[in-house]
């Protein structure tokens, strides 16, 4: 079974290449997509280095011309994935990728696969208005959507492949995680949950703040409003990929998935949102693949 695993990467020239050696030992069969977010530091350049050694060439290398924002590098990534299973890496080092193989097993011994399974940190160590923040996001969540999760925003959610291509989420910045646990659970999923271990950093991106309405308004949005059209068609079709999302794919795209790892330099476009209503693709006529 191969797992997925996306790795958005902002600023990260300290830890990027320390946390792309630790995937590669993971004993997981692993399909790595590494998403540069417009980096102004060194991150690309030491990613580019690293493409040229063993066993980093088989991984997929994409570049965004700007700063878009952790969702939209999750919708890039998701767009060039082929996984069985999807999971999310952050490149910070405060997930460790050796939890990995007990998720996935949770998952294969749920013997569902209308199963997603998150990984539960200890967040004793976050700094107080981090630490309630989440915890008053996952109370509300579990109000809004009936489930009973302990972390509405840990990195560490594995979903379906099939489901995860499916969904057409908006999110640019954090507010993904909400975004990614509402669309979960109108898909008619369970959420399972495995203790995983944390090592929170000082300075989080992440704020408070600035990113706690616009996830609580996400979840309002969907539990009120009319849920995606990828959500209902994936309902409706019973694990049956849409071909809302199928008509997403383009020639670049598809000669992606079935290059066997090998290394491509090009450009990629979509075809006309015209044809996907409601669609808005991350990956531009200026992202670069590699």
């Amino acid at each position: 079974m191969r797992i997925s695993v996306i790795v958005p990467v902002y600023n990260e020239e300290e830890t990027v290449a320390q946390i792309l050696e630790s995937l590669s030992q993971v004993p997981l069969d692993l399909e790595v997509v590494v998403v540069d977010d417009g980096s102004t530091d060194r991150s690309w350049k030491i990613l580019q280095e690293l493409r040229q050694k063993e066993p980093f060439k088989t991984y997929l290398y994409v570049q965004h011309s700007r700063n878009q924002g952790k969702g939209a590098c999750l919708q890039t990534g998701l767009r060039l994935i082929s996984g069985d299973l999807v999971v999310v890496q952050d490149a910070d080092m405060e997930y460790d990728p050796q939890n990995l193989p007990t998720l996935v097993r949770m998952w294969e011994e749920a013997g569902d696969p209308r199963v997603a399974v998150y990984g539960v940190r200890d967040l004793s160590a976050q700094k107080f208005t981090t630490r309630w923040g989440n915890r008053f996001m996952t109370k509300v969540a579990n109000i809004l959507y009936g489930c009973h999760i302990h972390d509405l925003h840990t990195c560490y959610k594995v979903i379906p492949g099939m489901l995860a291509r499916a969904l057409q989420m908006k999110s640019r910045r954090f507010a993904i995680d909400p975004e990614i646990t509402a669309c979960i659970v109108q898909a008619g999923y369970t959420i399972l949950e495995a203790p995983i271990s944390y090592a929170p950093r000082k300075a989080k991106k992440l704020s408070p703040w600035k990113d706690g309405w616009p996830a609580l308004a996400i979840l309002l949005r969907y539990r009120f409003g009319k849920r995606s059209q990828a959500v209902a068609s994936f309902t409706k079709d019973r694990g049956t990929l849409p071909s809302l999302v199928k008509s997403g794919r383009t020639q670049s795209d598809r000669s992606i998935e079935t290059m066997s790892g090998r290394a491509f330099i090009g450009v990629l476009t979509f075809v006309e949102q015209d044809d996907m209503p409601g669609f808005e693709p991350n990956l531009t006529d200026e992202s670069i693949i590699l």
